[in-house]
């Protein structure tokens, strides 16, 4: 379970989230969603420990977060941050020798599903690829939390379409809890059990997806447009 006890993050006196208290569950896909601004990578990275709570406390299965919170959370950047001049094996391999939960047989077998070509140059990826590539590297590793920072950003629908069938494939929800920032809601839309709603750099709702679609009969996309248009 990942807790946020009334926690803020401030940088140069501003706020990216202010106040936010709240459980997430386990065992689920939470999309994160919002307008730009709203502190959706700071939520992330505050649950990675790759940046700590201005004010607050988060906690990540009752352990309070610091970086050794690694051995329990992987986080995918936004940003490409590989050797380019490692193949795609290479860098798979070198993943392994970093965490001691990467699953060298699992990455080999999302290669194969993801059609990349073991021995081409991270430098010779197209974005597509090396988005391919940043999913497998994520997901080859079993760790109880998986953080995803916009991991369909700038990629073209057929792209987003394989990546989307590897998400679901590939996580154990018996295992796993996954957390997926993005503008890309009707893209993942079919794969979410909860969404958060960030406002006014705020949790302003936690919301079931089967719930608002059978009680509200809204989609994500139709329950966001209500709460921006406010």
């Amino acid at each position: 379970m990942i807790t946020f006890e009334q926690v803020s993050k401030a940088y140069l006196g501003k706020y990216a989230i202010k106040d936010i208290t709240t459980t997430l569950p386990k065992g689920k896909i939470i999309g994160v969603v919002g307008p730009n601004g709203t502190g959706k990578s700071t939520t992330l990275k505050l649950i990675a420990g790759l940046i700590r709570p201005t004010k607050g406390r988060v906690t990540v299965d009752g352990m309070e977060v610091d970086r050794k919170i690694s051995k329990h959370v992987t986080y995918l950047s936004e940003l490409d941050e590989y050797y380019t001049m490692y193949s795609v094996m290479e860098t798979v391999q070198f993943f392994a020798t970093q965490f001691e939960d990467f699953n060298l047989s699992k990455a080999e077998e999302m290669i194969q599903f993801m059609k990349l070509d073991p021995n081409t140059k991270v430098k010779h990826l197209s974005k597509g690829n090396r988005g391919r590539l940043k999913i497998i590297l994520s997901l080859a590793r079993d760790a109880s939390y998986i953080l995803m920072d916009e991991p369909l950003s700038g990629l073209d629908p057929m792209v987003r379409d394989t990546i989307v069938k590897g998400l679901v494939s590939f996580i154990d929800l018996e295992k796993q809890t996954v957390l997926i920032s993005t503008h890309e809601v009707s893209e993942i839309e079919p794969m979410l059990d909860y969404v958060v709603a960030i406002k006014d750099n705020q949790f302003v709702e936690v919301a079931d997806v089967d719930q608002l679609r059978q009680e509200e009969q809204l989609s994500i996309v139709e329950w966001m447009k209500k709460i921006y248009a406010s």
